[in-house]
């Protein structure tokens, strides 16, 4: 009895160290885990196949959490490469300021060194830090200030997001004067080009008639010669500088109605109802025509905030483009489309069969006074444009000639 109490104490004392060994190197193989120490390995295969297997796989386990850090190492070596010389400038702080993330791009356009806070910025210009704290999440603003006589115009835009439970907020900027400065001179150049053209399209023939009323009037020695066929060319002279004058007056006026779009008057609208008001005032031009008018909106009830006075005359001026496009087409069709596009923003597509246009002309359909029609005005679309962007939205063209023409206006 004696004996095989030792025996069976000394076999509970080698359970006891087998187990304290196994949960020892368990504990180990968690810890590793726990503190990301993927570098330990386990050592009880000797103790038999099952513990052989068992070791195997918890091995194989860490190499595979260390296969896992060092492609997350890398990721984030990559991302922080990127973050650090990509174009625009970010910077990242909580609701305290404290400035967690600021690139390189953010420090040459900024002219300044790492901040630990956005309050530093208030050196830099007055009132940016307040802009940044207060910049709205998916809003953008601009920011203009004078850096050392050198004119700067920021746009940013902000975001937020949690991390390690803090709220963070992730502005994006960069300098859009030199962008705006070069949109400008095109604007000018191509305005100062119609503006040219026009004057002297005028002013050349009324200098040439005035010319020649000086000359009838004063023939040869300065004596005044004149006669009924004299009077009358005087008087064709005359109406014609007069008729060449109230056109100038007129293309004045034209350009001032584009330089003057009223203020939106934002309203809820009923998108069905705006089109069944368009299609009734484009009945005078239907008339006669046998054209196949069509109106989808989907959905059904389709609702979207807008000037509806204006909205409508957006539309009603290119349903009358596409009536005037479809004079020499068999089968015209009409078609007025509104939707819910996949970024969500409410689009319309006014689309004709007519006979299109071409390459070389879409580009310069919304130039103010451009037109290719010989009694058009060439203000039309140019409005439309200004009109639709007033309402913070955009409007383009596509055409295939003879086929399809489609407008596509997006709020």
């Amino acid at each position: 009895m004696i004996a095989l109490f030792l025996i069976l104490s000394y076999e509970v004392y080698q359970l006891i160290k087998f187990i304290d060994i196994t949960n020892h190197e368990i504990v180990k193989f968690l810890q590793g885990i726990n503190f990301s120490d993927f570098s330990q390995t386990t050592s009880i295969s000797k103790f038999g196949k099952s513990f052989s297997e068992l070791s195997d796989e918890m091995n194989k386990v860490m190499n595979k959490f260390k296969q896992t850090r060092t492609e997350k190492e890398e990721s984030i070596k990559y991302l922080q490469t990127v973050v650090e010389h990509v174009g625009i400038g970010l910077i990242t702080f909580n609701n305290k300021g404290d400035v967690q993330l600021f690139n390189k791009t953010a420090k040459k356009i900024l002219k300044t060194i790492p901040i630990k806070n956005i309050s530093a910025l208030e050196k830099f210009s007055p009132g940016f830090d307040k802009f940044l704290y207060n910049l709205n999440p998916g809003e953008k603003n601009t920011f203009k200030f004078v850096d050392k006589g050198e004119k700067i115009q920021l746009l940013a835009y902000g975001t937020e997001f949690i991390m390690k439970s803090q709220n963070l907020k992730l502005v994006a900027f960069y300098n859009i004067q030199p962008e705006l400065e070069e949109n400008e001179i095109e604007a000018w150049q191509k305005l100062i080009r119609v503006l040219t053209h026009e004057i002297m399209n005028s002013i050349t023939p009324i200098s040439s008639l005035a010319s020649t009323v000086n000359h009838i009037l004063k023939k040869s020695d300065d004596h005044f010669l004149v006669n009924n066929e004299s009077v009358e060319d005087i008087t064709q002279a005359i109406s014609t500088i007069q008729k060449r004058s109230e056109g100038l007056i007129n293309f004045v006026n034209k350009y001032r109605d584009i330089s003057k779009i009223p203020k939106p008057n934002f309203q809820k609208i009923i998108v069905s109802e705006l089109f069944y008001r368009i299609r009734l005032l484009a009945d005078n031009s239907l008339s006669g025509l046998k054209i196949n008018f069509v109106i989808s909106v989907e959905p059904k009830y389709l609702e979207i905030v807008a000037d509806p006075d204006l909205l409508e005359q957006v539309i009603l001026n290119l349903v009358k483009n596409s009536i005037h496009s479809l004079s020499s087409t068999q089968n015209p069709e009409i078609k007025l489309i509104a939707f819910i596009n996949d970024r969500g923003r409410t689009t319309f597509n006014i689309i004709d069969n007519g006979k299109g246009i071409s390459d070389d002309i879409i580009e310069k359909i919304f130039i103010p006074f451009f037109s290719t029609k010989t009694d058009g005005s060439g203000i039309g679309l140019s409005i439309s444009q200004s009109i639709i962007r007033a309402h913070g939205g955009s409007i383009w063209a596509n055409s295939i000639p003879d086929k399809e023409t489609v407008f596509t206006i997006t709020i």
